[in-house]
């Protein structure tokens, strides 16, 4: 991608195998298989793709949830793929997760003020009740949660106000990147809009960086400046987000796209959907060469052969497809 300014994220042929036995025989899952991307500081980054194509996976590498089989992660010019635990602890806590299930990932047990009191301590600087009690009103206060919530429980909240919490929690670590794990999901799509808009207030105010994974298209649109589409563990496909609706040009970009409602109904009524053939292939026996081939309705002989790393057409738009650029010829001519 080009750089339109700081470099906060820089993942490089990231790779993560999960070994699986079968018999006496080893295999392997190649849940992420050679990603290459950069996020720059204050950009959302949104990460898209069906279940299992390796998004998640992607962003527990970068988080070092998970310990990559290859490639390296920078972050801030920094590779923190191999360090241990003691040297990554500094960057801990600017590297934060926001997690898909906003109940599941609270302790029940424990109420509001004890949740985010557990992250704002977890530095280990010594501060006072009321110091404490500050900064637990001025992140509910950011997330737009009333401070008298202090003593309720995650049970008797709903979902939005619990992921409401759950963002707070993470600001209480004073992050600079965040990983948002399909964080609107479990939501009704009224409440999604709201926490969307929640992410983008919170981007402004704290110069935030969000790495944002979903398997929504339209969802990420709205949040995202560049959007990467993957499949089967492999980025097919990355742009600007404004590019993604006007000019899509890989097959899979195209077939998740078709699938998007409008509420225009004479549009809606002349477009054709694009309904893929096949199951997605197992990421244990991955296919040779382009690993959408079996499902391409434009497949050729090279397709089943060779494999291609992403090609720059030109204005941030980079595509991994054998006839990228014909495709693009005809969408520009088009």
């Amino acid at each position: 991608m080009k750089n339109n300014g700081e470099t906060i994220l820089d993942v490089q042929n990231l790779k993560m195998y999960f070994k699986t036995s079968k018999g006496f025989s080893k295999e392997y899952v190649k849940a992420v298989d050679d990603v290459t991307f950069k996020v720059q500081r204050g950009q959302t980054f949104g990460l898209v793709g069906e279940s299992g194509c390796g998004k998640t996976t992607t962003g527990k590498c970068i988080l070092r949830i998970n310990d990559p089989t290859d490639g390296h992660i920078y972050y801030k010019g920094r590779d923190i793929t191999k360090l241990t635990y003691q040297e990554l602890k500094p960057n801990r806590r600017e590297i934060q997760l926001i997690f898909q299930d906003p109940c599941g990932s609270l302790n029940p047990r424990q109420n509001i003020g004890t949740i985010l009191k557990d992250a704002i301590v977890g530095d280990h600087k010594k501060r006072f009740d009321k110091e404490i009690k500050a900064e637990t009103e001025r992140l509910l206060t950011l997330v737009e949660l009333s401070s008298d919530m202090v003593d309720r429980y995650p049970h008797e909240l709903s979902g939005g106000q619990r992921q409401r919490l759950g963002i707070a929690r993470a600001l209480a670590c004073n992050p600079e990147l965040i990983v948002c794990d399909e964080p609107v999901s479990a939501l009704d799509v009224s409440i999604q809009a709201q926490i969307i808009n929640l992410f983008e207030k919170l981007k402004e105010e704290l110069g935030l960086t969000y790495v944002f994974i979903a398997h929504d298209i339209a969802v990420v649109r709205h949040i995202a400046d560049v959007i990467a589409v993957m499949y089967l563990g492999h980025i097919v496909e990355m742009m600007d987000a404004k590019q993604i609706f006007r000019n899509p040009i890989h097959p899979y970009t195209k077939s998740l796209l078709s699938a998007v409602p409008t509420v225009d109904y004479d549009e809606e009524r002349i477009r054709e959907r694009i309904l893929l053939q096949g199951e997605v292939p197992s990421p244990i026996h991955a296919p040779r060469g382009c690993p959408f081939h079996p499902r391409c309705m434009y497949v050729k002989d090279i397709c089943t052969k060779e494999s291609l790393d992403l090609k720059d057409l030109g204005d941030n738009h980079y595509v991994a497809c054998h006839f990228a650029r014909e495709f693009f010829s005809e969408s520009k001519s088009g």
